[in-house]
This record gives structure tokens, C-alpha cells and sequence, in this order.
């Protein structure tokens, strides 16, 4: 007996069965992960500090010297990494001023020297401005020099060169000023010095179109420069000082070149000046005086000086009595230029002298000595009409403008 070969085959609802689960455990995995994702959030990170690896310079001449300046990386990388900086190259081309204008990193690459190299630490990053100083040998004939930098890490490996700087060096610059100095008066902060004989480079007569002055508040903070216009002779009076307070002053040189602006000496000595006020003020001067029954007034004009603060009156019934000996009417000093002495009687003839002091306790000279009588009841007036100026010589009654 044959028998018949029954097809093995699987239902559809069978295989429907079998997916269902596996379905469902993807579909719970799904919503797993995505419970785990949708957690607390952590802050964004601040973005880590690019380490540039290419400075950006420039420059320019002062005396016989060329300044580069440029700014350096907020950072460095970490120092097993290639892109740490160990030093700064610096290199220079010299050319004369017949040679193309144009020059490609390739050419200047091939042709410039090592002049320079700076090495550098931690504290010389977070964008610090570091500075080289070029000091020329002038060989007498014009020439163009063109500056670049590149950063080099331990290894010795260079970064790409910086941008290139061409600069055509004036020969013919004033040497720097000498021997300034300085003086205090109530105004001014008196300076003066040695002007220059030579040029930088020996040679004269000198290029000299006058003198630049600088001050800063520090020995460490650059100077600004404080004359509005080119000073023209070795001195200089700095009126816009304070007393009490710390400056330094040096002063350059300025030369006229070829070009539009003017190059400048390298700097003199530098001084340190603290202005200590030690200048009395001046007696106060066109004292008017006026009596009434019951007071005498007293009008003068303000002293010049800035820092007067106050006024001291003094009093005497006798003119000829030692100023020391005279009653102080105004223990604390006034800071108005009237006043007006209610301790008065009818009939007696008054004395009076005024000092003026600043800020700095300095006092002035006497003044003049005005005086006046009060009247008696019986005699009428007023204050304006019984005003006399100090020597009763005609002077015009009231204060003066």
C-alpha cells in the first residue's frame, strides 16, 4: 500500500502567533531607550578654546629699531599634543626697494633668515600681545624689510607662517632725547631735557621736527601721549596733573621721513613724578566793606587758585595790635566770599584781615587790612551806602565782578 506524502506547511495564523511576541519585546526595548533618553539633560559644555596655530602681526619703526607685536592663542594645547607651542620664530627678509612687490609665502620661505626665536609658558597665552625688537644696521642705501612668525612645538615642527609685514625703514631718525627732568609748581609739572645731536645712525645734522610727550599712571602701563600738538623746543608744562597722585613721564624724538607719517626716536630716560602741593595760596585782594547799625559786611572776590577751599576772617579793634593776637571770627572757615560780623557795637571802629587756605591745609598771606565804624542808631543808612573799599581811595562800592 502507497502511501500519500501529506505537504508540510504552516498556517498564517500560526505565524502570527510566533511575531507577536518579538514585536512586543522590540517595541518595549523602543520605549525603554527612549524613557532613558528623554532623562535629565546635562548642561551644554562651553566650547573648548580653539589653539590657532597662525599669529596675526604687525609693526613698524621707532629710532634705529623695528617693534613686530602680535596677539597669541587664548590657549595652549597640551603638551603631548603636536599643536602645543614651545616658541615663537621670527624671520626677516631684506631687499632692496627695486625688488617686486610681490612676494608668495613659497619665496619668502626660501629667502628669509631666522632673526629670532621667543620661547613661551603658560602665562604668555589667553590672547597676551607678545613683541620682538629688530635693531637695525643702517649700510646706508634704502632697502625693504618684510617680517613673518611661526609657531614651532617641542619637536621642532613649524606651524604655517604668519601673515608678512613689509616695512621700508627710514635711515635718516633722530636719536632719542636725554636727561629729562623734572619740576613741580602750583600749575605745572615742569619738564625739560638734553635734545639729540645725531641721528640714530651717527650721522648729522640731525632729522629733528620736534618732541612727543607721554605719561602713564605705572611703571608697567603704556604711556599716552599728552601734547595736542608737536613740541617744538626741550621743555614742556603738563598742567593737567593732580597733586598726591603718581606719573611717569618719557619723550621721543620725531623725525620727518618720506613717507606720510612721521617716525619717532626711541624713548628718553623715564622719570617718576608724585606733585606733592606745598604752594600757599595767594591773599585774597579787592576786599569791600560795609557797616550798619548792627553789623558790618564783608565782600571780596574768589581766589584763582583751583583748589582754595575756605576763607578765615579776622578781627581787631585796635590796627596796630600783632596779627597772631587778632580774634579769629571763623574758627572753620567759610566757603563763600561774603560774611557778615552781627558781634559789632555802635559807635566802634572795627579792623579786619582775611586768609585764604586749600585743600592741601596751605595758607595764604594776610591780606589787607579794611576796616569800617559801625554807626549809631540815630545816624540811619544802610549797608550799601556806608560800603568803602579797603584804602578809601575812590574804588567803586560793592563787590568787585
Amino acid at each position: 500500500m502507497l502511501f500519500k506524502r501529506r505537504p508540510c506547511r504552516t498556517s498564517v495564523n500560526a505565524l502570527a502567533s510566533v511575531r507577536t511576541p518579538i514585536v512586543f519585546i522590540c517595541l518595549l526595548a523602543l520605549i525603554t531607550i527612549a524613557g532613558i533618553s528623554c532623562g535629565k539633560r546635562k548642561p551644554p559644555l562651553p566650547p573648548e578654546p580653539k589653539v590657532f596655530q597662525r599669529a596675526e602681526i604687525s609693526g613698524f619703526q621707532r629710532g634705529n629699531r623695528i617693534i613686530l607685536s602680535w596677539k597669541m592663542p587664548e590657549k595652549n594645547a597640551a603638551a603631548n599634543d603636536v599643536r602645543h607651542i614651545k616658541t615663537v620664530d621670527v624671520y626677516r627678509l631684506a631687499e632692496r626697494l627695486t625688488s617686486p612687490s610681490n612676494l608668495s609665502e613659497e619665496q619668502f620661505a626660501s629667502r628669509s633668515v631666522l632673526i629670532g626665536s621667543l620661547p613661551v609658558g603658560d602665562d604668555d597665552f589667553n590672547l597676551k600681545t607678545l613683541s620682538y625688537t629688530d635693531t637695525l644696521q643702517f649700510a646706508g642705501q634704502p632697502s625693504r624689510l618684510r617680517y613673518a612668525v611661526r609657531f614651532v612645538n617641542a619637536s621642532g615642527q613649524r606651524a604655517p607662517f604668519s601673515n608678512i609685514v613689509a616695512i621700508e625703514p627710514e635711515s635718516k631718525v633722530s636719536a632719542g632725547p636725554t636727561g629729562l627732568s623734572a619740576s613741580v609748581t602750583q600749575d605745572a609739572i615742569e619738564l625739560s631735557w638734553t635734545a639729540p645731536t645725531a641721528n640714530a645712525d651717527g650721522t648729522t645734522p640731525v632729522n629733528l621736527a620736534g618732541y612727543n610727550v607721554y605719561r602713564s599712571a605705572s611703571p608697567t602701563q603704556a604711556g599716552a601721549l599728552i601734547n595736542k600738538t608737536l613740541v617744538t623746543e626741550a621743555s614742556y608744562a603738563d598742567s593737567t596733573f593732580e597733586f598726591d597722585k603718581e606719573y611717569f613721564y618719557f619723550v621721543r624724538a620725531v623725525s620727518a621721513g618720506t613717507g606720510d607719517t612721521p617716525t619717532e626716536s626711541t624713548e628718553s630716560n623715564i622719570i617718576q613724578v608724585t606733585p606733592k602741593d606745598t604752594f600757599n595760596p595767594g591773599p585774597p585782594v579787592s576786599i569791600t566793606i560795609g557797616a550798619a547799625p548792627k553789623s558790618i559786611s564783608i565782600f571780596f572776590p574768589p581766589n584763582p587758585e583751583r583748589d582754595v577751599v575756605g576763607y578765615k576772617i579776622y578781627r581787631s579793634e585796635e590796627a596796630g595790635t600783632d596779627k597772631s593776637s587778632w580774634l579769629l571770627l571763623t574758627p572753620q572757615g567759610i566757603d563763600t566770599n561774603t560774611y557778615q560780623d552781627t558781634t559789632v557795637e555802635p559807635g566802634k571802629t572795627y579792623f579786619y584781615y582775611i586768609v585764604a587756605t586749600d585743600k592741601f591745609g596751605n595758607v595764604s598771606e594776610a591780606s589787607e587790612v579794611v576796616s569800617e565804624t559801625v554807626p549809631k542808631s540815630d545816624e540811619g543808612g544802610s549797608v550799601e551806602e556806608n560800603m568803602v573799599s579797603e584804602s578809601e581811595t575812590g574804588k567803586p562800592f560793592g563787590p568787585e565782578p
